[in-house]
């Protein structure tokens, strides 16, 4: 595993070395970690990487599709909710 000091400035901010940002494919943010042995920087998956990662949970379905069985489970609590405060 490489290591590196690095300069942390004035304003708490520090410079990761070239050769690990291209490494690990960190761009201009990352995910900082709080963890037992110090801070971990991890890169932040882009957009077009995380494309279709529900695809299995939503199942094909559109958008409008998932909207409208919230809606009908939502009216359904209600529902329930309405009658069992009549009670």
């Amino acid at each position: 595993m490489a290591e590196a000091v690095v300069t942390i400035t004035k304003k708490s901010q520090a410079t990761i070395p070239k050769s690990m940002r291209e490494r690990h494919g960190i761009g201009r943010k990352a995910l900082a970690e709080d963890t037992e042995e110090g801070v971990l920087l991890k890169p932040l998956p882009s957009p077009s990487a995380e494309r279709g990662s529900l695809r299995s949970i939503l199942k094909g379905k559109s958008s409008e599709e998932i909207m409208e069985e919230v809606r009908k489970a939502e009216s359904a609590r209600e529902r329930t909710f309405s009658r069992g405060r009549a009670a």
